[in-house]
């Protein structure tokens, strides 16, 4: 068997990769770098620790995106260089090798590439993710705490931090909601794919008696808030309750009413945080998090727009776009591109790339149609 044409492929990879550089404009990311990196060094700069934190994160998000890509060009340099070698001395093994080197590059040029579909109003955002269990009961608040791990350690597989603002526990196992930032450049135009009803076949561990169970969980994404955003909220618009945290127990259980939940009276829209032991810091979580949700409600001009956008879905039968399906067979599939994986396990240990890349290239032909 022939192996690879290595100069064309070397030769696309190289314009494949001039592309990416110019739709993601590193210049720009590099310029932002600088002036970040100014205020990072400035003596003050943890006198206001939200916007330290902010600052310190953004940085910290660019720098990785810049040094993905160059890390990609001088991976493509040493194949070009591998390959000469190879070659000239007339080494299988060599060759042998870099053909190895070729198809990973190609996967992750691929995923790189990928990013330059993400041209969305909000796509470049950080996104909140907030997972509700659905139809099921306890298998279904199972489903949504499989879900919430899933998705943390896809973020955590990536270098991506998360910040989990709130968590109510089923009576039982698992949850009934919670939400989540994850923290990193296009988070929201990558996982906004996710929104919608997922959908778990199996036999239920809390069935005595050994019977499949179908459970449903919804998500939901929205791009974070950014100070240029002009939310206002009047405070009679707001209810604000406070409560005590909820947990699965423990030492470290929260004995004081801390935890604070907001009801925005116009919309019907409710947030609620209780990660952090002071009141008044989960206030200001929450009050981030709804604002992002009326950021969301701001922007979509009418019905079918906002429930692209939020992906809010009853989490039942009939409006799913994934299944995990573990009995009698196993398998993951994708409704929406048809994608599907034979490995449920892997997936819910985070291997989501290639849900989120075929979902971006499904949503970006659905797009396209739209405009012819």
């Amino acid at each position: 068997m022939a192996g690879p044409d290595f100069d064309a492929e070397i030769k696309q990879l190289r314009a494949t990769m001039s592309t990416i550089e110019q739709v993601l404009d590193l210049d720009a990311m590099r310029k932002e770098i600088g002036e970040l990196s100014v205020q990072v060094a400035a003596p003050d700069l943890w006198d206001d620790q939200d916007n330290a934190t902010r600052v310190t994160g953004r940085l910290s998000s660019l720098q990785g995106e810049v040094d993905r890509v160059t890390e990609l060009s001088r991976r493509i340099d040493d194949l070009e260089i591998m390959v000469e070698l190879g070659q000239d001395e007339g080494d299988a093994a060599t060759l042998e090798e870099a053909e190895a080197e070729l198809a990973k590059i190609h996967k992750t040029v691929e995923a790189l590439e990928v990013r330059t579909l993400l041209s969305g109003e909000y796509d470049v955002r950080e996104a909140l993710v907030t997972i509700r269990s659905g139809a099921g009961g306890v298998d279904a608040a199972d489903f949504a705490e499989m879900l919430m791990r899933m998705y943390t350690r896809w973020a955590e597989q990536h270098g991506y931090p998360v910040d989990v603002y709130d968590t109510s526990y089923a009576e039982e196992a698992g949850l009934k909601s919670a939400t989540f930032a994850i923290h990193a450049p296009y988070a929201y135009g990558t996982l906004s794919v996710e929104a919608g009803t997922h959908r778990l076949v199996r036999i239920s561990p809390f069935d005595n008696q050994g019977r499949r169970q179908t459970s449903f969980a919804a998500v939901e994404v929205v791009p974070v808030l950014e100070q240029t955003d002009e939310i206002d909220i009047p405070d009679e618009d707001v209810r604000v309750d406070v409560y005590r945290s909820s947990g699965p127990g423990g030492q470290s259980v929260n004995t004081t009413d801390s935890a604070v939940r907001l009801t925005h009276l116009p919309t019907g829209i409710v947030v609620s945080c209780q990660n952090e032991k002071s009141q008044l810091q989960n206030k200001a979580s929450a009050m981030v998090i709804l604002k992002a949700k009326l950021l969301a409600l701001k922007k979509a001009e009418e019905a079918a727009q906002l429930k692209e956008l939020k992906g809010d879905v009853a989490a039942s039968w009939g409006d799913q776009m994934r299944n995990y399906v573990l009995n009698p067979y196993q398998i993951v599939k994708d409704l929406r591109t048809g994608y599907e994986v034979g490995n449920p396990s892997a997936v819910f240990d985070g291997d989501l790339d290639g849900f989120l890349e075929a979902g971006i290239r499904w949503r970006r032909g659905q797009e396209r149609a739209a405009e012819n």
